[in-house]
């Protein structure tokens, strides 16, 4: 007998993954929800969260996405897009956004009932992006545009209001460019392949030609043309079993010459036989039993597991901020930080100043007396006046707990933390940073992204050498110091603004990130070291997981979790933005905004450094915050 649910929202949500099983045509498709950005990711699907309270807009917006997810997934080939996928950003913009039209086309075609979901979707977006208020093209995402044309001339459906704005926007220019190839549009729906080569060709009308790459279809006929030409070149090679009729003339004609040259050629061949002889003795010289030692096998690439692999490392880098911008840049990426966290700073250094006076009530003298050596105790001079030779007349001060820390804050620097979130991260790591240094506490800062969105240089060298099988991770990671352990504050405090640098937030790949971490806070020399994470999701890289089973990054975290914890050499504490972590980390918190965030980061840090064991563990246990 089944349990009843006490939550509302679980039948639509188990009649909604049902459904959209049976849209996707497959069975075996796992649909969860969750408050991450939605996405699919091999065969699983996660949605938009249902609250108990099922808000029309939640409903819509569910239904939607659902369904666009469904449709992309039954109509989408992931090696036919690859295969034809653009290097450049601007017109991959293009071509993906295209593609989603198109299978979100299809479906209206075939299953009507889903065009009325999507509309709700497309248009709860555009509503949040403010599409409707937008009157200059120049500030509408000509990607969005493209697709939303796209969409209109397939189906013939009008759009909502803020993404017909968009369309309107850029429609004129569009058609102008790339009218004569829009009207095959038909024609390509259906089949991906030829759509790609349809979407190529609007990208080139569109003036992103140069953005392309190669040609793949091109490329196929090269290597068509080469396998024709291979036999032909082996009848153009020379005869070697004899010599060229030219040098037979010259044996005829000096038959002294053609002596001395046969003798020079089999003098070279008892000495090339003479030096082979001296490499197979050299061989049978080793003692018997024993064999060439074999080169050891290459180091594992994470410690926490073995089986974890990498596909290349030659396009990973591990960089300083100040190397990805000038500092001009980062001047002016730091003051427009401040400026949009002005609102904000108040409140964050109240809290940053009461963490410091909580430290700096630690800090204050507390002694041990009556020790046999120290400083000579002056309560106790006057015994010591009638009898020196009194012991325990000396006293010592107590080390407070958080002398001899060092603290590292490793943020996530993903694309979903683009906006208000990496704001608010980057301004509590600058004020928390210089309240630590203030109590002499060492601290950090690091963030980790990919340098590419899909993979990268690792996924085109993947896709060169023939597509391997369980490649593991498939991107090019990016790994930032925006502030090492030993630099005073002052001098890299610009540095955070980095994290406001446009296109600078990527892929998140947590795993390693927090192996290349600990490795770090492992080398230093202080007694004391703490690893504060803070991140918006699980770990997602589109290009790894559409190769890799759905889980390989997320269980790599988790092993690499497991070992920090278990070594138990770095204190590791987590907090989620809007994505519970507790899932993965042993001490964590959960905020539901991102506003809470400075007061979850100063509470956390305060609870480490107090003396009381029952006070830290009241504070640690607490699983949720807002």
């Amino acid at each position: 007998m089944t349990k009843p649910t006490d939550n509302p929202a679980d039948p639509f949500k188990k009649a909604l993954a049902e459904a959209t099983k049976v849209l996707a045509d497959d069975p075996e498709l796992t649909v969860s929800y969750s408050v991450d950005p939605s996405g699919l990711t091999g065969d699983s699907m996660r949605l938009p969260q249902v609250s108990r309270r099922m808000t029309r807009d939640e409903v819509l917006q569910a239904r939607g996405t659902a369904d666009a997810l469904a449709l992309r997934h039954k109509y989408h080939d992931a090696a036919t897009h690859t295969r034809y996928n653009p290097t450049g950003e601007m017109a991959r913009d293009l071509y993906e956004a295209m593609e989603t039209a198109r299978c979100e086309a299809i479906g209206a075609r075939d299953m009507p009932g889903t065009a009325g979901n999507i509309d709700a979707k497309i248009g709860a977006e555009a509503e949040r992006m403010g599409y409707g208020q937008i009157t200059e093209a120049s500030d509408a995402p000509l990607a969005t545009a493209a697709g939303y044309l796209v969409r209109h001339m397939a189906t013939g459906r009008d759009l909502p209001p803020a993404a017909q704005n968009v369309m309107n926007l850029w429609r004129g220019f569009i058609e102008q460019q790339a009218g004569g190839t829009l009207e095959g549009l038909g024609d390509t729906l259906a089949d991906q392949a030829a759509f790609a080569r349809f979407a190529r060709k609007v990208i080139e009308d569109l003036g992103y030609g140069d953005q392309l790459g190669d040609d793949p279809d091109a490329l196929d006929e090269d290597q068509d043309d080469e396998a024709e030409q291979s036999p032909d070149e082996e009848d153009e090679q020379p005869d070697n079993s004899g010599q060229d009729d030219s040098e037979d003339d010259e044996s005829e004609a000096n038959p002294e010459q053609a002596q001395d040259q046969q003798m020079d050629e089999q003098q070279a061949q008892i000495s090339s036989d003479d030096m082979a002889e001296d490499e197979m003795s050299d061989e049978t010289e080793l003692p018997e039993g024993e064999a060439p030692l074999d080169p050891p096998p290459p180091a594992p690439v994470s410690e926490a597991d073995p089986d974890y692999t990498v596909f290349s490392t030659a396009f990973d880098e591990e960089i300083r901020a100040e190397d990805l911008a000038e500092p001009v840049e980062l001047e002016r990426l730091r003051a427009y930080l401040d400026q949009q966290l002005e609102p904000l700073k108040g409140a964050v250094s109240r809290l940053a100043n009461k963490l410091q006076r909580r430290l700096q009530a630690q800090q204050n003298r507390s002694w041990e007396f009556d020790r046999e050596e120290g400083i000579l105790d002056a309560g106790r001079l006057a015994r010591v006046v009638a009898n020196p030779t009194t012991p325990l007349s000396f006293k010592v001060e107590k080390d407070t707990e958080f002398r001899d820390t060092v603290v590292t804050l490793l943020l996530d620097n993903s694309g979903s933390m683009r906006g208000r979130p990496i704001s608010i991260a980057a301004i509590c790591a600058d004020v928390l940073a210089r309240t630590l240094e203030r109590c002499n506490v060492k601290v950090e800062v690091l963030g980790f992204t990919t340098r590419a969105w899909k993979g990268g240089q690792s996924r085109e060298t993947w896709l060169n050498e023939g597509r391997a099988q369980l490649p593991g991770r498939l991107n090019d990671l990016r790994h930032i110091i925006y502030k090492s352990a030993d630099a005073p504050m002052r001098r890299t405090r610009d540095n955070l603004g980095l994290m406001m640098k446009e296109g600078l937030l990527k892929e998140n790949i947590d795993g390693e990130a927090l192996e290349w971490a600990h490795r770090r806070l492992a080398g230093r020399k202080e007694a004391r070291k703490i690893l504060m994470v803070i991140s918006d999701g699980a770990p997602v890289d589109d290009s790894t997981l559409s190769v890799n089973p759905a889980n390989y990054l997320e269980k790599h975290l988790r092993d690499v979790i497991d070992m920090v914890e278990r070594r138990k050499a770095v204190e590791l504490l987590a907090i989620g933005i809007g994505h519970d972590v507790t899932r993965y980390y042993e001490r964590a918190v959960t905020i539901t905004d991102v506003d809470q965030l400075a007061g979850a980061m100063t509470e956390q840090l305060a609870a480490l450094f107090d003396p009381d064991p029952r006070a830290r563990a009241r504070v640690m246990g607490i699983r949720k915050a807002g």
